[in-house]
């Protein structure tokens, strides 16, 4: 008979008293002579624990509710991107966590990362390497583990990114400043880089050109399903493809770009105009998304375009193949941002906050974030409660300027206040039966000028705090 989750908890308790009980013996019963005989058998039994908590954990995981019905969507193969991975170890035993991407030679690379003052190596290491972007005629690489953040680990996080990344150039023959390290999982815990460089020949040998689904599910977390994106434009002699993927599920409340995410396209494209693109893009699509209001150490985006299109390049962005293509690379980037939402950790309901009548841009954005990020409107949605009253309350906190007396709060259709009061259509019956459907609109108007702001949210449920309370577990 299959093991309950309590039976397979306790097995892990004494498999990890187990391994103490090696290494201390290690330290003062057992002679140097068989010390690292020792250590070894004591970190597959340490393996194994974390494998069967590993298993308790995904057994208590369903796929969300709120994922694409059709699954990993088929994306255009990118000519100059080849995808790897393979399970490292990093974290935990039999789990899939080191991802190797290789890139052309000739690929140019823009990027954006969280502005946490307290970021991880990998992306202090990324955003230096793109404020020179030079050698794209050498070719790149990417390379991500999903079992380590790297983060808030001082000197030993940067040696960690030296040695992945110097090993990766090795491997491959690029030059390390054209590697970029991802790194995400626990943070505050030194990276065991040397269980990477030890599967860096491996990865080279599995590299492919049709293995971008199983990057993406490489790059997963507390993720329940893998995230694509995709799109073709029609260049000036050929298509102009995008693919892209992304992991991200908690900690999602971006200050640039947020989660993981990485999109590939064979657009041939100078460096400066990628980069220009891509920054006008974050704000509307990974800006404006928010799980928990919490931003990660370990945020990047990376935008790769290898220049293998039959097309011809895209030199001026006032162009219509510019424009296309910018819109196009809107729409993954949008794509990706909202899948991560979809995802967020116990989430039961994908919610959209549109703010009208803002001031200015500014205040826009901050009442919409108020409302998306507010505890007591996202617990409201997961028990299906039409509360408005705690939009209002949301408004009125967030420092954006509003009058009382002109606002509206609508849900979908329905308008449940409006120049102040309590609409005389309001309808209790009506509103509760729309906070039952998965995806809902949430609209305020806050009265004082022309401004707007869409973000994108999800309800909070007691599973967020199952899955947060044991993260390290």
């Amino acid at each position: 008979m299959a093991k309950t989750k309590d039976e397979w908890k306790a097995e892990a308790k004494k498999l990890k008293a187990r391994v103490k009980d090696l290494r201390a013996r290690l330290e003062t019963e057992l002679a140097p002579v068989v010390e690292g005989a020792l250590a070894t058998a004591a970190d597959v039994i340490g393996d194994a624990a974390q494998a069967a908590a590993t298993a308790v954990r995904k057994k208590a995981s369903p796929v969300s509710p709120l994922a694409p019905k059709g699954g990993f969507p088929a994306l255009p193969r990118i000519a100059g991107v080849e995808f790897a991975a393979v399970a490292a170890g990093v974290r935990y035993a039999g789990r899939t966590d080191v991802t190797l991407i290789r890139l052309a030679p000739g690929t140019t690379i823009a990027g954006a990362f969280t502005t946490s003052a307290t970021r991880a190596s990998c992306v202090l290491d990324c955003e230096a390497k793109l404020k020179k972007p030079d050698g794209a005629s050498d070719g790149a690489a990417i390379i991500v583990n999903s079992g380590n953040a790297n983060a808030f680990t001082g000197k030993l996080g940067a040696e960690a990114v030296s040695a992945v990344t110097g090993g990766v150039a090795k491997v491959l023959g690029v030059p390390a400043s054209r590697v970029f390290s991802s790194s995400t999982g626990v943070i505050g815990e030194p990276l065991p880089h040397g269980r990477i460089t030890a599967k860096l020949g491996d990865l080279k040998a599995a590299l492919s050109a049709d293995s971008i689904e199983m990057a993406a599910r490489a790059i997963m977390t507390t993720d329940t399903f893998p995230k694509g994106a995709g799109a073709e434009i029609a260049g000036e002699g050929g298509p102009i493809r995008i693919a892209g993927i992304a992991k991200g599920s908690g900690m999602i409340a971006p200050d640039m770009a947020t989660m993981l995410v990485y999109i590939f396209t064979d657009a041939t494209i100078p460096q400066a105009a990628l980069q220009k693109i891509v920054a006008r893009q974050v704000g509307d699509t990974f800006n404006a998304i928010t799980v928990d209001s919490d931003t990660s150490t370990s945020d990047a985006l990376i935008v790769a375009a290898t220049g293998q299109s039959q097309a011809d390049p895209i030199t001026d962005l006032r162009s219509r193949v510019a424009k296309e293509f910018e819109a196009a690379l809107g729409r993954v980037m949008l794509d990706l941002a909202q899948q991560v939402v979809r995802d967020g950790e116990g989430a039961t309901k994908f919610v959209e906050i549109r703010v009208t009548g803002a001031a200015d841009a500014a205040d826009a954005h901050r009442a919409a974030m108020a409302v998306a990020n507010s505890p007591l409107v996202k617990t409201a949605i997961a028990g299906e409660d039409a509360n408005w009253g705690r939009v209002v309350m949301a408004v009125g906190k967030s420092g954006a300027k509003a009058d009382r007396d002109a606002m509206s709060i609508r849900f979908g259709d329905l308008t449940l206040a409006e120049n102040g009061w309590r609409s005389p259509n309001y309808n209790e019956e009506a509103a509760s039966a729309y906070m039952k459907h998965e995806e809902l609109v949430i609209a305020v108007d806050l009265g004082v000028g022309k401004a707007a702001r869409t973000v994108w949210t999800c309800d909070l449920t007691h599973r967020y705090i199952d899955i947060n309370a044991d993260y390290r577990s």
